[in-house]
């Protein structure tokens, strides 16, 4: 790590926005330049506008559609539920402004509507396309439109397991295509002054760093089979994942109730996702990592820590919820709630922590805390000229948290630059997300090695590294 210097903490705001994105460009890895930005082939140049396929039509890609700046114009729209394209014609509620200008385009009248990404990248002509599917089909999704040469906004956490996010990140790198992760704190102004101002010195030397106790997964259970919706192609969803009965509980994310806690759907479950340690644990995890410096690495050890009731802890954070025992729960899924420690070679630790909401940075001359858009220190006066406030104004407002970080994505498909949010930044922050989960899932402390991307001695462990998946939706060979 770089030795520290307190006189860092007067820096201007300027010079350290500056150095934040220098050092997010020196940072990434490089990647091929594509012919695509000289408009060869028939692929569209610097100055026309992209076509663009959205994958994926829950909330998170009618945001990507509305938030997708003039420069691409969206094509067609992948869901393998038919209510959930023919919805994106028919928003709700804060839905409405946001599609409005898509719907009331020509390119609206003229999208194509698939339920099966294979038959979409086979048919229509694309350069580029934005995947917000549950996690599980993410790495399948993205591979295929990798194979197909196109470029990819793909939403965080980058991939199920951390084999698949190797096999990705690799694949990028050998086809030279754009790959921008949906990690959008990378981009928000806020956070990338913090990051830099960190990475300076400005808190000193840092001791450890204190996230929220993210809850892991529910591993598999038997739910009672229900008659599959009409328009659901199940076993679409089930993509590479076991192909199990259908039950809504598996499916629908946020529309339901556990007594007075929410039900998550498809990512409380171990098959679909890693739960909340890789949803709000990616965004967290990646902040932490870019202030760290490690944006390139990982930790050492992961160290787990028991604890007896874990009933308070799955309170103190959001939609956390304990399965209740009428849903088959037993003592082992209790695990999914103790906390983690991961440890780096120099000893800084970051400390999953049932008290805190926000990433809280503890270092010798003070702590800072930051969140999504936004930190502050302790001392008050420990940043002496901090950005503009009026810069984050642009992230705020529903549906707006995504639209620079897609911008910035366009903008690289043209200029062929790195983005923002490269893919091994990504499945560098997923990792450590999975490895927590691990931890949890073995009941046992870890020790790895982040340049092989091993466990040390365990192979055990080893094997959890990836799954096997289900004929026909193995990732392609690129």
């Amino acid at each position: 790590m770089k030795k520290q210097n307190r006189k860092r903490s007067s820096m201007s705001r300027r010079t350290l926005l500056a150095r934040g994105l220098a050092a997010s460009a020196s940072l990434a890895l490089p990647t091929l330049v594509s012919s695509r930005v000289v408009g060869t082939r028939g692929l569209p140049g610097a100055n026309d506008r992209l076509r663009v396929a959205a994958v994926g039509m829950g909330r998170r890609g009618q945001n990507l559609i509305g938030n997708l700046p003039p420069e691409g114009r969206v094509v067609a729209i992948c869901d393998c539920a038919q209510s959930r394209l023919a919805g994106t014609y028919r928003p709700k509620g804060k839905f409405v402004p946001i599609l409005a200008p898509f719907l009331a385009s020509a390119d609206s009248k003229t999208c194509k509507r698939y339920q099966d990404a294979r038959q979409l990248f086979d048919r229509e002509k694309l350069d580029a396309v934005m995947i917000s599917t549950p996690d599980h089909n993410h790495a399948f999704i993205a591979m295929l439109a990798l194979q197909a040469g196109l470029d990819v906004y793909l939403e965080k956490p980058l991939t199920l397991t951390i084999a698949e996010g190797r096999a990705l990140s690799d694949a990028v790198q050998r086809t030279g295509c754009v790959l921008q992760v949906g990690s959008q704190n990378r981009t928000m102004e806020m956070n990338r002054f913090a990051c830099q101002f960190i990475r300076d010195g400005g808190i000193g030397k840092i001791s450890h760093v204190d996230v929220p106790n993210y809850a892991g997964p529910l591993h598999p259970r038997s739910l009672e089979e229900e008659p599959i919706p009409d328009g659901l192609d199940w076993n679409l969803f089930c993509g590479p994942s076991p192909l199990r009965s259908y039950h809504r509980h598996r499916w629908v994310k946020d529309e339901y109730k556990v007594g007075d806690l929410r039900w998550r759907g498809w990512d409380l479950w171990r098959d679909y996702s890693g739960h909340l340690t890789t949803n709000w644990g990616a965004h967290s995890l990646d902040i932490v990592q870019h202030a760290l410096g490690r944006d390139l690495s990982g930790p050492v050890e992961v160290i787990l820590r028991p604890v007896d009731d874990v009933l308070p802890l799955a309170k103190t954070y959001a939609a956390t919820t304990p399965m209740p025992r009428t849903f088959g729960s037993n003592a082992d899924d209790d695990r999914r709630f103790w906390p983690v420690t991961l440890r780096y070679d120099d000893g800084i630790e970051i400390r999953f922590n049932p008290t805190v909401n926000d990433w809280q940075f503890h270092g010798k001359n003070g702590t800072l805390m930051m969140h999504r858009n936004r930190f502050r220190t302790d001392p008050p006066d420990l940043v002496k000229d901090g950005p503009d406030p009026q810069v984050a104004e642009k992230w705020k407002g529903f549906g707006h948290v995504c639209r620079p970080h897609v911008a910035n994505w366009i903008d690289c498909i043209k200029t062929r630059a790195t983005p923002n949010a490269p893919v091994e930044i990504g499945h560098r922050s997923n990792s450590v997300c999975l490895l927590a989960n691990l931890a949890r899932e073995l009941g046992r402390s870890l020790r790895w090695n982040p340049e092989t991307e091993r466990f040390v001695d365990d192979q055990d462990a080893d094997r959890r590294l990836d799954r096997p998946r289900r004929k026909g939706f193995e990732l392609p060979v690129l």
